[in-house]
């Protein structure tokens, strides 16, 4: 009986490059695009990761600084737009999806793995 590989699981990306609808000005530079790094314990130290899923803008403008390259501060990230607000919300929800949550979107929306 020839030993099969169990099937290959979703992987979560350690970042996410994100490109604004509205770049931010910080002097005379334009910031047009933000990468978030996937949060390790201590990034998370003082939040509720329940907030983080239900989207709490004020525990997002505590995480933020925290994750992003370049650093965003907080004003910044509370003139940011609600659409990309929005966006590095789901980005950040992203990074907290256990395998069968991820599998079970693959299979309902027909995503394939980029590793298998």
């Amino acid at each position: 009986m020839a030993d099969t590989p169990p099937p290959a699981q979703p992987k979560t990306p350690q970042s996410v490059t994100i490109t604004l609808s509205e770049p931010i000005r910080r002097g005379e530079t334009l910031i047009t695009e933000i990468t978030l790094r996937k949060p390790k314990t201590g990034a998370l130290r003082g939040l509720k990761v329940d907030d983080l899923f239900g989207t709490d803008v004020n525990t997002l403008i505590i995480l933020l600084p925290r994750i992003t390259t370049p650093p965003l501060i907080v004003a910044e990230i509370e003139e940011l737009e609600a659409e990309d607000l929005l966006e590095v919300a789901g980005a950040v929800r992203g990074f907290f999806m256990t395998s069968s949550l991820k599998e079970a979107m693959a299979r309902t929306y027909g995503v394939q793995d980029e590793a298998a």
